[in-house]
């Protein structure tokens, strides 16, 4: 009896020993991995960017005057030197308010008194004139007699010729006093359109982009009428922040997605603009930004990109092939990155040298062989040389 209770007791002791070891056992920690390889590998910038016309003419008003209604809609075609994008007529003259009609009203009195005077100037004018020709010729008579000095004579002949001057001042003044009324006058008749109209033709070929001003109305010169263009003759523009367009090259290859259509388009860098300009971002952050034009190689026919249309840009800065590490598998330890190495069902830490990346992966310098695994997003809980099970992909 005494033996059969200490066989229990021993039996309950491995038992409980058994579960104890069974609960402090480390368990394996399920992870993902991705096998490290070597492919052809691109880094690219993306941005948004918009296209836009590569040639743009606003036609403006070459005179002050009344634009009659713009008949064109977007997308007419127009032909350079043909085409009649706009009509302009004169102006009329603004009508008179009844203070202006008072005041232009004294101003023609005021303006016929002046010719008045200007006409009693003349006339006395003409009178000193006549007076001055009587002396000199008495003046002559005499200096032919010998009876006055030369100098007598010479002052006769001058007081004439000034009194010719004078009386010619006089006839201009009478002159400029009659143009006086009449122009007081012209500022109180009705108004009146005279004149013909001016045709604006079409500068170059092309279509019909934007009308600016499409009813009838009074413009100035020089104000924009519409835009022309060749919608077919489109290239992108995308600003990049300053630090990434310093990474780009003139020539680089372009990736263009998001525009509509299931195939990408492709083009290339053809200009990077020298000057940057500041760009408020959504988060109210000022940003220095640079502009990128993007020539686009021939697209496919059912490719229908017109003026300011919005895509997203992919601006390739670096290609090769490269060993290449997926990005989540990374993690900081220090200063240097570092990856977990998935082996017979173990993990090891390994420190890697890296170099360029992208979003998915990154190029490996240092530190893996293709064809080893790595642990993907590793938790907290991992540890060197801990016990794994890899998840089925």
């Amino acid at each position: 009896m005494r033996a059969r209770n200490s066989l229990r007791i021993a039996v309950l002791v491995l038992v409980v020993g058994a579960l104890v070891i069974a609960a402090l056992w480390p368990q394996r920690i399920a992870v993902d991995v991705a096998t490290v390889v070597r492919r052809s590998m691109a880094v690219t910038i993306d941005e948004e960017g918009q296209t836009r016309v590569r040639e743009r003419f606003t036609v403006s008003a070459p005179v002050c005057g009344r634009l009659l209604r713009i008949d064109l809609e977007p997308g007419d075609a127009v032909t350079m030197g043909k085409t009649v994008v706009a009509r302009l007529t004169p102006a009329a003259s603004p009508l008179l308010d009844a203070r202006t009609a008072s005041e232009s009203a004294a101003a023609v009195e005021a303006a016929r008194a002046a010719a008045e005077q200007a006409a009693a100037e003349r006339a006395r004018a003409a009178a000193l004139r006549d007076h001055a020709r009587q002396s000199l010729d008495r003046v002559r008579q005499l200096a032919g007699d010998g009876a006055i000095s030369r100098a007598d004579f010479d002052a006769a002949d001058a007081t004439a010729r000034q009194a010719e001057s004078a009386l010619a001042a006089a006839v201009a003044a009478v002159d400029r006093a009659q143009r006086g009324v009449e122009l007081a006058r012209a500022r109180l008749r009705t108004p009146v359109t005279a004149g013909h109209p001016v045709n604006v033709l079409a500068p170059v070929s092309g279509a019909v982009l934007v009308l600016r001003r499409e009813s009838e109305s009074v413009v100035a010169p020089g104000e924009p009428l519409l835009d022309l263009g060749d919608p077919a003759d489109i290239e992108v523009i995308v600003d990049l922040l300053s630090t990434d367009a310093v990474r780009v090259a003139v020539g680089s290859a372009v990736r263009i997605e998001g525009w509509g259509g299931e195939t990408p388009l492709t083009g290339r860098v053809r200009r990077i603009e020298p000057s940057a300009f500041v760009k408020v971002s959504a988060l109210g952050v000022e940003e220095r930004r640079v502009n990128v034009i993007v020539d686009l190689d021939p697209p496919p026919r059912e490719c229908r990109l017109g003026d300011g249309y919005k895509v997203e840009a992919r601006i390739v800065v670096w290609s090769g092939t490269a060993v290449t590490v997926p990005i989540g598998a990374l993690f900081r330890r220090g200063d240097q990155w570092s990856v977990f190495v998935e082996s017979a069902g173990r993990v090891g830490l390994r420190l890697v040298t890296i170099g360029e990346r992208n979003g998915d992966v990154a190029q490996v310098l240092d530190g893996l062989q293709p064809d080893e695994r790595v642990v993907l997003h590793p938790p907290d809980t991992l540890t060197e040389n801990a016990r794994v099970n890899v998840r089925a992909q």
